[in-house]
């Protein structure tokens, strides 16, 4: 007999709108997750209901409202999410039934598993957006899902992809990306991936401390599934891909909310090579499989202006994978591989 196969795929989130209430309720949620803001609950609660969230969501709601107009008045990241499904549900039909969830926000993680558990697999493959793991982003929507997945009442053969940092297919699409850049003509590069705090990466080792265990130049059986090690090693990939070699770029963090996070700070890199006479910046950001709030806002306007502002004049992203041909090919490729 034939196997019935559920391929879900779960991205970050978006708020509905860029109304302040609807930010409000995806800062809330988004927040209070324990994987993103690890620590003790009640202090949790204090600083992001108290604090984080009220102060936060009518300044991100004026931001979010410039992504959406930017986008017909839609959130690029969750119309990505789409157009990659329906082409992924094309492609598998008669083979696979293709979801996508937010692990925040709509099409929440609770609807799209309750509509799963109804259909009655017989393996359903979890497949995270997030190319290089992370506690708090794949960590957190799988650890969501299972929590749904196991009060189904026959649960079934679970599949899941953790991370594909070093997958060719991943690496191809953002060389590709960058095809109508030639990086020569810029005077730096960056590789700017969302920032984490640090005692995050650290948790992922015995000795708590990540700075001991050459995450920077490697990736070995300890730190394999370390933020920091995965995601210097997609830019050694896409470099080498593309001619690079380490004086031509820098691996930098962004996003930060203190001075705990991993660095360097894009930000300040940015300002570092304006005050240094540059004058174009090229900057990938190879860990959002989709551009959204932190690739087409913070740095293609914010890191712009901070650039200008020391003297640069061009910023120029590299856009996410979004909805290329290569990048569909190769998740196809991947689920594929699981069926």
């Amino acid at each position: 007999m034939k196997k019935k196969i559920g391929v879900l795929l779960i991205n970050l989130g978006t708020p509905d709108s860029p109304k302040v209430s609807d930010v409000r309720r995806y800062l809330t949620e988004f927040l209070n997750d324990p994987r993103v803001i690890d620590i003790p609950s009640i202090l949790r609660t204090i600083l992001v209901n108290g604090i984080i969230v009220p102060f936060r969501a009518p300044k991100s709601a004026k931001i979010y409202k410039e992504l959406f107009d930017m986008n017909g008045g839609k959130s690029p990241l969750l119309e990505y999410g789409y157009k990659v499904r329906d082409v992924l549900r094309d492609r598998f039909q008669g083979l696979a039934d293709v979801e996508l969830a937010m692990r925040y926000g709509k099409p929440s993680l609770e609807e799209v598993t309750h509509k799963m558990d109804l259909a009655g697999y017989d393996r359903v493959i979890v497949f995270p957006l997030f190319p290089q793991y992370a506690s708090a982003s794949t960590g957190s929507a799988l650890e969501k899902a299972m929590k749904l997945i196991r009060k189904w009442y026959v649960i079934p053969e679970i599949e899941i992809i953790s991370q594909f940092y070093d997958h060719p297919g991943y690496i191809n699409t953002v060389v590709d990306q960058a095809k109508n850049y030639d990086w020569k003509d810029y005077d730096h590069v960056l590789f700017s991936y969302h920032g984490l705090p640090v005692r995050q990466v650290d948790k992922v080792y015995e000795d708590r401390q990540c700075s001991n265990h050459s995450c920077e130049s490697e990736v070995n059986e300890e730190n394999k599934f370390c933020y920091k090690a995965t995601c210097y090693a997609t830019t050694r990939l896409v470099a080498e891909k593309m001619g690079m070699t380490e004086k031509d770029y820098t691996v930098c963090f962004q996003s930060r909310l203190d001075k705990k996070w991993l660095k360097p700070f894009s930000d300040k890199v940015v300002e570092e090579w304006g005050k240094k006479g540059a004058k174009r910046l090229l900057v990938f950001s190879p860990a959002f499989v989709a551009d959204c709030l932190e690739t087409t806002i913070e740095i293609g306007d914010e890191y712009q202006e901070i650039f200008e502002d020391h003297g640069g004049k061009e910023v120029q992203l590299v856009e996410s994978l979004n909805d290329h041909p290569l990048w569909i090919d190769t998740m196809e490729s991947m689920i594929k591989e699981r069926l």
